[in-house]
C-alpha cells in the first residue's frame, strides 16, 4: 500500500494523466454522455460507445451510440467489426 505515512500526490498524478493523454479522453467521454442525456436518451445500464474507438484516434464527432456494458467493455479498443481477411 503506497502512500501509507505521506498523503497522495494529488497535482502530480493529475499532471501524469494529462501528459499521457487521459485527461482529454474522459473529457470526451463525459461530454458524449452528457450530449445523451440532454437528448433525453434513457441509457439507465447501458454505456455511451464511440464508433471509432478513442484510443484508435476517433471522436464524438465521429459518432456514438448506446451499448450494453459487457459488449462495450469486451470490445477493448477494436471496431465493433473485425476486418475482412482476403
Amino acid at each position: 500500500m503506497p502512500y501509507k505515512n505521506k498523503p497522495r500526490p494529488y497535482k502530480k498524478e493529475y499532471k501524469q494523466q494529462k501528459a499521457r493523454g487521459e485527461h482529454s479522453d474522459r473529457m470526451e467521454r463525459q461530454r458524449a454522455r452528457r450530449k445523451m442525456d440532454k437528448k433525453g436518451v434513457k441509457r439507465k445500464g447501458k454505456d455511451i460507445a464511440h464508433k471509432k474507438a478513442l484510443s484508435k484516434g476517433g471522436s464524438n464527432k465521429d459518432g456514438v451510440k448506446l451499448q450494453s456494458p459487457s459488449k462495450n467493455r469486451a470490445g477493448g479498443g477494436r471496431m465493433s467489426k473485425p476486418p475482412k481477411k482476403k
